[in-house]
């Protein structure tokens, strides 16, 4: 399953995107044959009913032999009591083998959108995702479990009726199978149009799941603008192209559904028509007639489902394509092969060399040239205007991002050789845009370290002045909400700087984290933050007078390259490019050692 997941799938057009599910198939493969059989037998052996009922009409009705009328209407029952036997078969093993496989699919989904680099998520909209996730993963579950059985079942009934039909009256089962030829030319026409259409139409039900996720996250915002009639106006705008998609789609199924119900009704008329002329003629009798449509309405559900099985087979294979797209997506951010866990410090050493940076599509570095040292337990500022490549910059250390050029290094060993799981136990970050989950206070706090006691946990909530949770009402067992809206900017800051310092890292990335204080608060928060930054090798991005004088020194970033390296005051005398930044942060510019 991980080399299913891990290699690339080929090019997938058409029905053959269907190739995606084989190798999540494979482990259930038995029952998958059992359904098939199953299904497989219990319609065939509806077949034995027009044969038994032909034995009947010329045999005892005709000969007037009531006492050979029961061993026939035994074998009739016997073979419907089969029939409900093999149908259950069928359900019982369908369901176990369809839940199974769409488990494995969508684990491996969910486990691609884990190890994609942060590069990928960028470029996607959440909406996107989610509706591959859950409308395409659905489809795909209705088509293993239904679809497919009886398109291959169907389709072999039609074969085998056909056969028996040839053998009951051979002239009367060649027209039957000449009327069938249109059906074929109009499906493989339709196929390409359908096809295009699903793919439309499970596109827009992503734009439109973007827009309802960003419309629900920001309803706040949404509010206290006064701006619903036009988030609702763009919803509705994509909502009745939605429609319109949706509609083209119903059309063109709606041809294929009349063609395929009105094929079999002009047959039917066909064999009556035919079938009597072979009976006054001597060529047929009157059970081989009664058999021949017997036969014949056997083969009616095979023939009025296959547009809805081809239909419905067409929508799955573009749910294929769209899921494929993401695990054919290249894992950029993974471990090198052969690589293993490697002694590192704590605090560690943390270097960057002749580092350059560019993001995926784009000509023009984001950074270029960078060298930067931190010393065991020394703390750095990062500073400069906004666009600089500060948050690109810090990203590198835990490798949310891969260099393009040069190497980042603790104590000496590049960070692409150590295992992924290795290095981002040792960095520990903490963003300006605090996120939280829709979990417990703990859970958060412990998302990273889930080894860490009470007196760890204890201890970051003091470092961070998160203390308020205990006023909450389950204290560490209280769930947040959804991002933790239910609680503040400021608390959901110092929740996510407590994550950050639970359990002493070797290196800790500070992205702004206190910019959601209060000058109080800020204060304590600061006052404790300096005893974790001594232990701890720590690159803070600074905006803030108080978060650049918790820094030993402070490195000024420009055009994408370190400009300066210094204190505090050294630059502020030195450097005019950094007294020109501070002087657009007045407080920057009073703060002194």
């Amino acid at each position: 399953m991980d080399d299913a997941r891990d290699t690339p799938h080929a090019d997938r057009t058409g029905l053959s995107a269907l190739r995606l599910l084989l190798p999540y198939i494979r482990p259930y493969r038995r029952l998958v044959a059992l359904t098939f059989g199953a299904a497989l037998l219990a319609t065939l052996t509806q077949l034995a009913v027009p044969l038994i009922t032909a034995a009947v009409v010329d045999g005892p009705i005709a000969d007037g032999d009531r006492a050979g009328l029961w061993p026939l209407l035994g074998l009739a029952l016997a073979f419907g009591i089969a029939e409900a036997v093999l149908f259950f078969v069928r359900r019982w093993a369908m369901n176990r083998s369809c839940l199974q496989i769409e488990r494995d699919l969508r684990d491996a989904l969910y486990q691609r959108l884990q190890r994609l680099p942060v590069a990928f998520h960028d470029r996607w909209a959440s909406g996107q995702l989610l509706s591959r996730a859950t409308s395409d993963m659905s489809t795909v579950r209705r088509f293993v479990g239904f679809a497919a059985v009886f398109l291959i079942v169907n389709l072999i009934t039609c074969a085998v009726v056909s056969v028996l039909l040839l053998l009951t009256y051979w002239p009367l089962g060649v027209a039957v199978l000449l009327t069938t030829l249109p059906l074929t030319v109009l499906a493989l026409r339709w196929e390409k149009r359908y096809n295009l259409q699903s793919r439309r139409v499970q596109d827009q039900q992503g734009e439109l799941a973007t827009d309802v996720e960003e419309a629900v996250q920001g309803i706040r915002v949404v509010k206290s603008l006064g701006r619903s009639g036009l988030v609702f106006g763009r919803y509705d705008a994509k909502a009745r192209h939605l429609r319109r998609l949706e509609l083209d789609k119903v059309r063109t199924l709606a041809l294929l559904w009349c063609v395929f119900e009105l094929h079999p009704q002009v047959t039917l008329a066909v064999i009556l028509v035919g079938g009597a002329f072979a009976v006054s003629g001597g060529a047929l009798t009157i059970g081989g007639l009664v058999a021949f449509v017997a036969l014949f309405t056997v083969l009616l559900w095979p023939i009025l489902s296959l547009g809805f099985l081809f239909a419905f087979a067409q929508e799955t294979a573009s749910a294929c394509e769209r899921i494929g797209e993401l695990l054919d997506e290249p894992l950029t951010v993974t471990d090198r092969p052969g690589v293993g866990p490697r002694p590192i410090g704590s605090p560690a050493r943390l270097r960057f060399e002749d580092v350059g940076f560019t993001h995926p599509g784009s000509s023009t570095p984001v950074l270029e040239g960078v060298d930067l040292e931190l010393a065991p337990g020394e703390t750095v500022a990062l500073v400069g205007a906004t666009g600089s490549g500060k948050t690109t910059l810090t990203s590198l250390v835990g490798r949310l991002h891969d260099v393009t050029a040069g190497r980042v290094t603790l104590d000496g060993v590049d960070v692409r050789d150590l295992p992924l799981a290795q290095l981002r136990g040792i960095v520990a970050v903490a963003f300006e845009e605090a996120t939280l989950f829709s979990m417990s206070v703990r859970e958060n706090l412990t998302l990273g370290r889930p080894d860490a006691t009470d007196a760890d946990v204890a201890e970051a909530l003091r470092t961070a002045q998160a203390d308020f949770v205990h006023d909450l009402p389950w204290g560490l067992d209280t769930r947040i909400g959804e991002q933790g809206l239910s609680l503040s900017g400021g608390q959901r800051q110092r929740l996510a700087l407590a994550r950050a310092v639970l359990g002493r890292p070797s290196v800790l990335v500070l992205d702004d984290p206190l910019s959601a204080l209060d000058v109080h608060t800020e204060a304590l928060v600061e006052r404790a933050l300096r005893d974790v930054l001594a232990g701890t090798t720590a690159l803070v991005v600074a905006h803030r007078p108080s978060t650049v004088l918790l820094a030993d020194r402070v490195a000024l970033l420009a055009g994408g390259r370190i400009a300066a390296m210094g204190t505090h005051s050294e630059l502020l005398a030195e450097v005019p490019a950094y007294r020109d930044l501070l002087a657009q942060e007045s407080d920057l510019v009073e703060a002194r050692p």
